[in-house]
């Protein structure tokens, strides 16, 4: 199986779309620092103006770690599309190519193959959101240092010690890559049904914009199937800047996320195994 998965690998990173992704990133997260240090005072006074009356700042409040929770939250809605260019086209590209028949007569199992190819795009998603955080928290404390990060929402503010903030960032990336595996699974499951690797991309950005709106529309219509839908928690990564962390949302979350990518990988699998390729 590990041999499996290294011939996948190897082929997704002979596209020249694999780097799409991580050139993307290693452009748009430079621009967003380079932006943060012209408007970064101003931006910080901005998220602040409603408390500045009641509380006095001291310290370097604008730092890498706030400037990496800012990119993380403005880019992990866009991550998505970048991911669907490689999972979108793991099957649907040996049909576009025409391997596939020439796939099946390896001596490996459908399955073998099937289970080979996720666990490659799952890799090189987990991959990609390492890229982000390296580049993203990497050059924010190059640029800004470090010192406390500043949480605000719409119900509370939160100001986390410099000694407080590391291991919130690792597993909140590390949820974000979960919720990225769950557009992972989605692009290789449409890239299962089709034999162009166009269609699973707009399929899943597609789905994922509906599910957006979905979440997003107020009716009660749509109360009963808003918590099953993943998109509702691709951005739970903030509960871990929480103070307390809520565990059980956490649970909640993670339970969603795997049972998506479960179902996804699932489907995947049957469709694969009952395809009629050899005809």
């Amino acid at each position: 199986m590990l041999t499996l998965i290294r011939i996948e690998l190897y082929k997704i990173f002979k596209k020249w779309r694999t780097y799409i992704g991580f050139i993307a990133i290693g452009l748009l997260v430079p621009l967003i620092h380079i932006a943060m240090l012209v408007e970064g005072e101003r931006t910080l006074n901005f998220m602040t103006q409603n408390i500045q009356q009641s509380f006095v700042f001291v310290g370097n409040l604008l730092n890498g770690y706030l400037v990496s929770h800012i990119t993380l939250a403005s880019l992990a809605v866009h991550i998505p599309f970048l991911i669907t260019l490689v999972a979108g086209d793991l099957l649907a590209g040996e049909a576009t190519s025409g391997t596939y028949r020439l796939l099946v007569t390896r001596p490996v199992t459908r399955t073998q193959i099937i289970i080979s190819k996720f666990l490659a795009g799952i890799i090189y998603t987990n991959l990609l959101v390492l890229w982000l955080a390296v580049v993203s928290l990497g050059l924010g404390i190059i640029l800004f240092g470090v010192g406390e990060l500043i949480v605000i929402s719409s119900e509370t503010i939160i100001i986390f010690k410099q000694t407080d903030v590391l291991w919130r960032f690792t597993l909140g990336y590390g949820f974000a890559s979960l919720g990225m595996s769950v557009v992972a699974s989605l692009a290789f499951l449409f890239s299962s049904l089709v034999e162009n690797a166009i269609g699973p991309i707009i399929s899943t950005m597609a789905v994922i914009i509906v599910f957006l709106v979905i979440s997003a529309l107020n009716i009660e219509f749509f109360a009963g199937i808003k918590p099953y839908l993943f998109t509702n928690y691709i951005m739970s990564w903030r509960l871990f800047f929480d103070d307390p962390i809520d565990a059980a949302e956490v649970i909640k979350a993670t339970g969603v996320l795997i049972g998506h990518i479960a179902v996804f990988f699932t489907s995947a699998l049957i469709i694969f195994n009952r395809k009629d390729i050899l005809t």
